[in-house]
């Protein structure tokens, strides 16, 4: 029922932006785009490309703030408390649906406490091997893992990241006993396949695409149910031996609840605006990304599915987190 009125919601505000005129006056200050993560990585090479996008757009400064703890919550629930008034906003990534499940209490209600915005970006995960594993395709990891069984072992960012759950996902759609060893984040788990200490690991395109070009990691597949349009001959793993499977990374934008409608939409406009422009295309294409901009309507639904979705997995395969 919370999900139902969740999605709800949104559509009914964004029914209100159309009946409402334009928030001309916005934005009057400097706006703070929150996320959860520390700088450098993928997620906040997004974040400031499409703040600064918004800058030149809307003739206000932009400006990303990284606040890092506890998974990103400590982000989340500074935004969540923050005023409704469009001059805080929330980057998420694709471990915001992860995070009910993992944390038994939230500063925040991940549902009620937030606006969703639009989607910004997508990209795939790499199913990356060790060059010394003889496996050349999915097929030939999973006979491995089969006629081996726990002898396989795969790195991931830590407990409850989304390269974790990418991997326990294969494992359960493939039926494969295969080790976890979480790191403290996406660098330690690179920096352990590369030198062979683990087997294999579930990277973000954006942070080891390099690796996989220089031959120091090799790629087996994507994760997306279609192939890259970067890496239009890397197959995906639902073709390559786990028909369904289906996961990626995104990032993108919620403000807290109660920001007016008329400022959402004059977000989400500018934020679909920005993703179709031949520039920032252009900018993500080498990383992997691929633009989106959508409607508020569509990236509440996606927050509902996944953190289903995960919530299920992380239940039925009896996960335990540290």
């Amino acid at each position: 029922m919370r999900h139902r009125w969740f999605i709800a919601a949104v559509a009914l505000s964004n029914c209100a932006a159309f009946a409402q005129s334009p928030t001309d006056t916005y934005p009057a200050k400097p706006v703070r785009l929150v996320i959860g993560l520390a700088p450098g990585g993928g997620t906040d090479i997004q974040a400031r490309l499409y703040a600064q996008k918004l800058t030149e757009n809307l003739g206000r400064p932009f400006v990303v703030e990284n606040r890092t703890g506890a998974g990103g919550t400590v982000a989340y629930g500074q935004v969540a408390k923050s005023p409704a008034d469009g001059y805080t906003l929330l980057g998420i990534t694709s471990g915001y649906t992860i995070t009910p499940s993992v944390y038994a209490r939230l500063p925040y209600d991940p549902v009620k406490d937030f606006a969703p915005i639009s989607l910004v970006v997508q990209a795939p995960f790499l199913l990356l091997t060790h060059p010394s594993l003889p496996a050349k395709s999915v097929k030939d990891l999973l006979a491995i893992a089969r006629t081996k069984p726990g002898t396989l072992d795969c790195g991931s960012a830590g407990y409850g990241s989304s390269t974790h759950m990418a991997f326990e996902l294969f494992k359960a759609m493939a039926n494969v006993k295969i080790t976890h060893v979480p790191y403290k984040g996406t660098g330690p788990a690179l920096i352990d396949t590369i030198s062979g200490q683990v087997h294999m690991l579930f990277g973000n395109v954006l942070s080891t695409m390099a690796s996989m070009k220089s031959g120091r990691l090799k790629a087996l597949a994507v994760t997306t149910a279609q192939r890259s349009k970067v890496l239009p001959d890397l197959p995906t793993i639902a073709e390559s031996g786990v028909p369904g499977y289906e996961n990626s990374t995104w990032f993108g934008l919620l403000a807290p609840a109660g920001t007016p409608p008329a400022v959402v939409g004059r977000i989400n406009a500018e934020l679909v605006k920005i993703s179709r422009s031949p520039d920032v295309i252009e900018r993500l294409a080498p990383d992997g990304g691929e633009p989106v901009g959508g409607t508020p309507e569509h990236f509440a639904r996606l927050i509902v599915t996944e953190t289903a979705r995960w919530g299920k997995l992380i239940k039925e395969a009896g996960i335990r987190f540290e």
